[in-house]
C-alpha cells in the first residue's frame, strides 16, 4: 500500500514537470514572440528575445524526457487492473517521444539562422524571416502529427484511472474524451480547410487538459484511495 502511494506520488510529480514545461514552451513562449502573420516582428522577437526561446527549446527537452519516464511509472500503478491496456498506454505514449525529439530540430535551425552566421549572408532579409517562419510552421506541423499519440495513449490512460476503484472516475472519463478531442482536432485540421477559425479547435482539447491537470495534482497530492486499495 505505501509503495503504491509512493508510485502515485512520484507519477504525480513526472506529471507535474510535463504539464509545467509543456505549456510553457508549447504556449507561453509562442505567444509571446511569435506573430503567425508576420514573419518580421516574429524574427525580430525571438532575436530580441533569444533567451527565452533558447529556454523553450531546454524546456521542451525536459518536457519530453519526463514524458519518456511518466507511463512507465503509471504502469507500475496500473498494470494490476489490466495488463494489456497497460502495455498500450506505455507503446502509444513513448512512440510519441522520438517524433518529438525530432521535431524539436526545426526549433534548433531557428537558432542558426538568428547567428548571422557568414554562410547565411547570401540571404535576403525578406528570405531569412521567411525561412524562420517555415521552420515554425513545420515545427507545428510536427506537432499537429504528434497530437494522434498524445491522444492514443489517453485513452487506455483514462480507462485504467476509471477503472482503478482508487482514483476517481471523472478524471478517467475526461482522459479518454481527451483521447478523441485530440484526434478530432488532428482530423479537422487535416481535412477541413478552415477548421482553425471555426472555433472548435480551442475547445475539443479542453478535456485532455483538465483530465491531465486533474490527475496530476490527484496522484501528487492525494496519491491513493487507500481504503480501497486495501
Amino acid at each position: 500500500m505505501d509503495q503504491n502511494k509512493s508510485t502515485a506520488r512520484l507519477a504525480g510529480v513526472i506529471y507535474l514537470i510535463v504539464v509545467l514545461t509543456g505549456i510553457f514552451s508549447l504556449a507561453y513562449v509562442p505567444g509571446k514572440l511569435i506573430i503567425t502573420d508576420d514573419a518580421s516582428l516574429t524574427f525580430q522577437n525571438i532575436t530580441s528575445s533569444e533567451t527565452l526561446f533558447r529556454l523553450s527549446i531546454l524546456s521542451s527537452v525536459i518536457c519530453y524526457t519526463a514524458f519518456l519516464l511518466l507511463p512507465l511509472v503509471l504502469f507500475q500503478l496500473l498494470k494490476k487492473i489490466n495488463l494489456y491496456v497497460a502495455y498500450l498506454m506505455v507503446i502509444f505514449a513513448i512512440i510519441s517521444v522520438p517524433i518529438s525529439f525530432i521535431n524539436l530540430i526545426n526549433k534548433l535551425e531557428i537558432l542558426d539562422m538568428i547567428s548571422g552566421a557568414p554562410w547565411l549572408n547570401h540571404m535576403t532579409t525578406p528570405q531569412l524571416h521567411s525561412n524562420v517562419m517555415q521552420l515554425l510552421e513545420r515545427y507545428d506541423n510536427g506537432n499537429l502529427l504528434l497530437q494522434i499519440f498524445w491522444g492514443l495513449w489517453l485513452f487506455p490512460f483514462g480507462y485504467l484511472v476509471y477503472n482503478s476503484g482508487f482514483l476517481p472516475k471523472i478524471l478517467g472519463v475526461l482522459l479518454m474524451m481527451g483521447c478523441i478531442g485530440y484526434l478530432i482536432n488532428f482530423t479537422g485540421h487535416t481535412v477541413f480547410i478552415n477548421y482553425s477559425e471555426s472555433g472548435i479547435s480551442a475547445y475539443v482539447t479542453k478535456p485532455a487538459s483538465l483530465g491531465e491537470i486533474g490527475i496530476c495534482l490527484w496522484l501528487m497530492i492525494m496519491g491513493i484511495k487507500t481504503k480501497k486499495q486495501s
